[in-house]
C-alpha cells in the first residue's frame, strides 16, 4: 500500500522564502554573502546531514535538512537579486528533469528492476548532451567516493574486471610497483603508485559491495573512539599521551578493542 503523505507545506515554504529574502535585505551578514562565500558552509552542512544519517539521528536529520535547505534557497535568492536565475526556474528545472529521467513512471517505458532504471538514467543523461559517461562526477567529491563513482559508471558499459580475484591480482601488482618506487626514492612516482594502489583497492571494494568512503569513515571513527579511550585512561593515572610510552598506549588500545568486542557480543 503506498504511503499517505501530508499536504504539501505551501504556506511554510512561502514563509521560509520570505524570511530568507528579508534577511538578504536587512541583515548585514546575509547581504554580504555570495555564491562563492557560501561554498564551504554548504559543504559543511552537507557533511552534518551525513553525520546524522550515520548516527541514525532522525531528530538531527530533520534539523540538518532545514540548514541544508537554507543554503539552497539562499543561493536561489542571491541569484534572483543579481538576475542570474529565479527559484521558480530551479524548481521548474528539477521537475522537468525528474519527469524526463523517469519515463517508466511518467511515460510508457517498461523496466524489470532497479538496475535497468539506473542504466536508463545514464543513457538519458548522455542523450541530454553529455560528452562522456564520466561527466558529472564532481571534482571536489571526496577522492575515494569519486573513484568509486567513476568505476561504477565505467562498469555499467562493461569496462570492468570479470571477477574479484582479478582485482586482487591487480592490488598485488600495484603494491609491488609502489615498493619499487620506494626503493628508487622517486617522490613523484611514490605518490602516483600509491594512488594506483588506492584505486585498485576501491575496485576491490566494489566487488565486495562495500562503499570505500563509508568503510574508511567507520574505521576512522573507530580509531578516534579507541584513541580517546587511551587519553581517558591515561588521565585517570595522572598522565597524558605526551608522557606515555608506545607500549603503554598500545596496551590501552588493545583493552579498548576487547571492551568493544564484549559490548558487541551483549548486543
Amino acid at each position: 500500500m503506498p504511503p499517505r503523505y501530508p499536504a504539501i507545506p505551501v504556506h511554510e515554504f512561502r514563509k521560509f522564502v520570505s524570511i530568507i529574502r528579508r534577511l538578504r535585505k536587512d541583515c548585514p551578514w546575509d547581504r554580504q554573502q555570495t555564491h562563492r562565500s557560501l561554498r564551504e558552509s554548504l559543504l559543511e552542512e552537507t557533511y552534518e546531514v551525513l553525520e546524522s544519517l550515520d548516527n541514525s539521528d532522525i531528530q538531527g536529520l530533520r534539523n540538518e535538512l532545514g540548514d541544508l535547505m537554507l543554503h539552497v534557497v539562499l543561493h536561489g535568492t542571491i541569484a534572483e537579486g543579481s538576475g542570474e536565475f529565479t527559484l521558480r526556474e530551479v524548481f521548474e528545472g528539477i521537475n522537468a528533469k525528474l519527469v524526463r529521467r523517469h519515463p517508466h513512471v511518467f511515460g510508457t517505458t517498461r523496466v524489470s528492476d532497479a538496475d535497468e532504471v539506473r542504466r536508463n538514467w545514464e543513457k538519458l543523461k548522455m542523450d541530454e548532451g553529455r560528452s562522456s559517461l564520466l561527466e558529472g562526477v564532481p571534482r571536489h567529491m571526496p577522492s575515494l567516493q569519486r573513484a568509486y563513482r567513476v568505476q561504477q559508471r565505467a562498469a555499467k558499459v562493461g569496462f570492468d574486471w570479470e571477477k574479484a580475484e582479478d582485482v586482487w591480482k591487480k592490488i598485488r601488482e600495484e603494491l609491488g610497483e609502489l615498493r619499487d618506487a620506494l626503493r628508487k626514492g622517486n617522490a613523484r612516482n611514490r605518490e602516483e603508485e600509491f594512488g594506483d594502489l588506492l584505486f585498485a583497492l576501491v575496485n576491490y571494494a566494489r566487488f565486495l559491495r562495500v562503499n570505500p568512503e563509508n568503510a574508511l569513515r567507520g574505521t576512522t571513527e573507530k580509531f578516534i573512539s579507541r584513541f580517546r579511550y587511551i587519553e581517558k585512561e591515561l588521565g585517570r593515572r595522572g598522565k597524558d599521551v605526551h608522557e606515555s610510552s608506545l607500549e603503554e598506549m598500545d596496551a590501552l588500545w588493545n583493552e579498548a578493542k576487547r571492551k568493544r568486542k564484549r559490548a558487541r557480543k551483549k548486543v
